[in-house]
């Protein structure tokens, strides 16, 4: 239930006042997946271009092909617990080109994987959206701090 052909107000950055993304709906690679293209920017953000051919700017979504449910589980006798537990694991990537010089484009990948234990979607939903919502406010609130990192490769 993504909002995938909407605006998407941008983290704070340094530099950037307000910045803004204009999603529109593009053809995913598999049909597991949602994306979009960013079609338009708002806001100011000297030297970033939207989509292009020669510049991708898309984000996708990713569900698991097969959902796993907790019935492949494995009971342990003697103890009680479940071992083995499997996971589905949901991908959210943005793919962003940027320049290394002059004429080149290369893409580059931000990508956050989660991965929930089966059956805990149902039993103990709370504890999943505080997990989301932790993440999330971790990385908006460190955006410029993130964007720092990856310039100097200090954490």
């Amino acid at each position: 239930m993504f909002g995938m052909t909407t605006a998407v107000t941008g983290a704070a950055q340094t530099g950037f006042t307000t910045p803004g993304y204009t999603l529109t709906a593009d053809n995913a690679v598999d049909v597991r997946s949602k994306q979009s293209a960013v079609t338009a920017l708002t806001g100011t953000q000297a030297g970033v271009v939207a989509h292009s051919v020669n510049a991708p700017f898309t984000i996708s979504v990713r569900r698991p092909s097969i959902l796993k449910t907790l019935a492949k589980a494995v009971l342990n006798g003697l103890t009680g617990q479940y071992s083995k537990v499997p996971y589905n694991e949901y991908v959210i990537l943005t793919r962003k080109a940027a320049q290394i010089n002059a004429s080149q484009w290369f893409v580059n990948e931000y990508r956050t994987s989660i991965k929930i234990a089966a059956g805990s979607e149902t039993y103990d939903l709370a504890n999943i959206k505080g997990g989301v919502s932790a993440h999330v406010g971790f990385l908006n609130g460190n955006s410029s701090g993130i964007t720092d990192t990856l310039s100097s490769a200090i954490i």
